[in-house]
């Protein structure tokens, strides 16, 4: 003891602990990044969007329903927006939830290993997709079905935004219900077995109770995709501020809080009312966003502390479980014959009603054995059609792309406003913008990682970071958009450039990065921390050489995803960085720079006759968002084989 003592009152002792002391400093200011984050961009949406609640009035600008900002005598109300918004996010959540929670059970309690190995990279391509291509297949495809289906002058409606909406959300809602699925003790399913249950009175009666706090964290996050979703609602929803008439009318046009700020924040006067206003939309999307994702977080950390046995009770005991799962089941009957009612009279809901009965009869009729056979095939038919819209997507994509692949197209610049040429500037810029944010948010998404799991131990501190985090990973990308061009575009004075942009993405997949490095770092045994400490070696010496390289597999999957995000997006960076045309690649990082999300959403947006050119780059951003995965799997697999412990 006396040694040890005398060890660190030693020239040498003090300063390894100096050392010690300005890298937990290090650390500590990397964790607390996110939390500045958040707090800078409540801050600027506040002081941008106060003006405008100050003079138009909370109420006029919450409760009025004209939104009209250009007119000769403007109207800011947002209530069609907000209703809009709420109402495609609904239909999604209609399409969504049986697709994904059927797909979930089917990959986790029904599927052979083999086919499971091949489902799930199958359902995670759909999540790597990025937004502005889902956009693009529904603007090209999907509004032209339902216009001719429907006969209709415009396919661009409510219905085609819940369809995309609803694809997109799906990746989510399967991970995180097959994860809660498959974290039910195998006791559970042996012990109903054993009493005489078929499989699918288990999982209807013991697996989906057990597991639905988790099941239920998935439609909240399935949910809060798509609020904040830009892109894909903008292109396929018709954009028009109005609440559809009847309010059921799902071949309705409407618009989104988001699709307005994408839409009009480019052409905006700066400091003008309706400048200020939107900034007001992107606090209350903002606030929709937070509560909605905040609202997930407690229910997987209640989760959590269950499976840990930290947690005093169950989020809701198996008995409450089966009483709100009967009530729900009543209440939607109930809330069905009343819609059915006011739509299509009397008929539709005695209709209904009679298939309830024809149902609770024949549920007395069919024994369990054909029930379980029925159930297996409509659960198997839900996955069989998330993978067959896979398939549709990118047979389309790949199909009508491939004619477009030229070396010219890809390695000269736009001609024509994109009609010829080829799109090698869009290339190499969103290269650019990749590299630089991985750059940027690496490093400090690995120094709070550490913080929070190797130098400090639960308390306010880190309940604060871990806060700021989720509240900072719940932000939609186009709020990230106006952050970054009312503070580093505007506040800053880096102007639309490269290097606003790369900061931009770097603060949207920091909290990704975080939240995977930290995990990687818990499933590092704690003896080799204590084998090298007891050898002599400094905590950092430790990390550095011991804990990091057993965790890089673990931290290469969150940069993987962080790549793979930051290459698809395009809300961040329609006023940080990008232009629509640009025939040299930048010379420093305070100039603009094509991008290929952005030069996809122009083309098929505001250039007819370019449909080759759409199809191409869409082929070539899809190509590049896979091929970044495919080669960080690889990265990620070859650490896994070199990594022993």
């Amino acid at each position: 003891m006396n040694d040890h003592s005398s060890s660190l009152s030693s020239p040498a002792g003090i300063s390894r602990q100096k050392k010690e002391s300005v890298i937990t400093g290090i650390w500590l200011a990397t964790a607390l990044v996110a939390v500045i984050t958040i707090i800078l961009i409540l801050g600027f949406l506040l002081k941008e969007g106060l003006p405008a609640l100050l003079e138009i009035g909370l109420r006029e600008f919450l409760f009025e329903e004209i939104w009209t900002p250009t007119s000769v005598e403007p109207s800011y109300g947002i209530l069609s927006l907000i209703i809009g918004t709420i109402l495609v996010t609904l239909g999604a959540m209609v399409i969504a939830v049986p697709l994904g929670i059927g797909s979930a059970i089917f990959i986790a309690e029904i599927a052979p290993r083999s086919v499971r190995e091949a489902i799930k990279p199958a359902i995670e391509l759909l999540a790597g997709i990025p937004s502005v291509v889902y956009g693009f297949f529904g603007l090209v495809v999907l509004t032209n079905w339902l216009r001719i289906t429907f006969d209709l002058s415009s396919g661009a409606t409510w219905l085609a935004g819940s369809i995309i909406l609803g694809i997109m959300a799906l990746p989510t809602i399967i991970s995180v219900s097959e994860d809660a699925i498959t974290s039910v003790p195998q006791e559970y399913r042996a012990a109903s077995l054993a009493l005489g249950a078929t499989r699918w009175q288990t999982i209807i009666g013991v697996i989906i109770p057990a597991a639905l706090s988790g099941i239920t964290a998935a439609v909240i996050l399935g949910m809060g995709r798509a609020i904040g979703e830009t892109m894909a609602v903008l292109m396929v929803t018709g954009n028009a501020a109005i609440i559809p008439d009847p309010l059921w009318n799902i071949l309705s046009p409407v618009r989104t809080l988001t699709a307005t700020l994408g839409i009009e924040m480019g052409e905006v006067a700066i400091g003008s009312t309706h400048y200020h206003a939107l900034f007001a939309i992107a606090l209350v999307l903002l606030l929709i966003a937070l509560i909605i994702n905040l609202s997930a977080t407690v229910i997987l950390g209640r989760i959590r502390n269950a499976q840990m046995g930290t947690g005093k009770t169950p989020f809701l005991s198996h008995e409450v479980k089966g009483k709100v799962k009967t009530v729900c089941l009543w209440l939607a009957c109930i809330l069905l014959i009343g819609v059915l009612t006011v739509i299509s009279g009397l008929s539709g809901a005695l209709l209904l009603i009679g298939a309830i009965g024809a149902y609770l009869l024949i549920q007395r009729i069919i024994t369990p054995k054909i029930t379980e056979k029925i159930a297996f095939g409509m659960i198997t038919a839900a996955t069989g059609l998330v993978l067959f819209t896979l398939f549709v997507i990118l047979f389309d994509i790949v199909s009508n792309g491939l004619s477009a692949i030229t070396w010219e197209f890809l390695t000269e610049g736009p001609r024509d406003l994109g009609r010829s040429g080829g799109i090698f500037p869009a290339i190499v810029g969103t290269i650019y913008l990749v590299v630089g944010a991985i750059a940027i948010a690496l490093p400090i998404g690995v120094g709070a990682a550490i913080y929070l799991n190797e130098y400090t131990i639960e308390g306010k501190m880190t309940k604060i970071i871990r806060t700021g985090n989720d509240l900072l990973n719940g932000t939609p990308s186009i709020v990230f958009g106006l952050f970054g061009f009312a503070f580093l575009v505007i506040f800053v004075g880096l102007g639309v450039s490269l290097l606003a942009g790369q900061i931009t993405l770097a603060l949207m997949v920091l909290p990704t990065i975080i939240r995977t490095s930290e995990e990687a770092l818990k499933s590092v045994p704690d003896s080799l921390r204590h084998g090298s400490l007891a050898l002599g070696a400094t905590r950092w010496h430790t990390i550095s050489r011991v804990v990091l390289p057993a965790a890089a597999p673990g931290i290469l999957t969150g940069t993987i995803l962080s790549i793979g995000r930051a290459a698809g997006e395009t809300a961040p960076l329609l006023f940080t960085a990008v232009v629509f045309s640009k025939r040299f690649l930048p010379d420093s990082v305070f100039e603009p720079v094509m991008a290929l999300p952005y030069h996809l959403f122009i083309l098929a947006t505001n250039v007819p006759g370019a449909d080759t050119q759409k199809y191409g780059t869409a082929l070539v951003l899809l190509i590049l968002v896979t091929g970044i995965y495919a080669v960080a799997v690889l990265m990620r697999k070859h650490a896994q084989n070199t990594v022993r412990w």
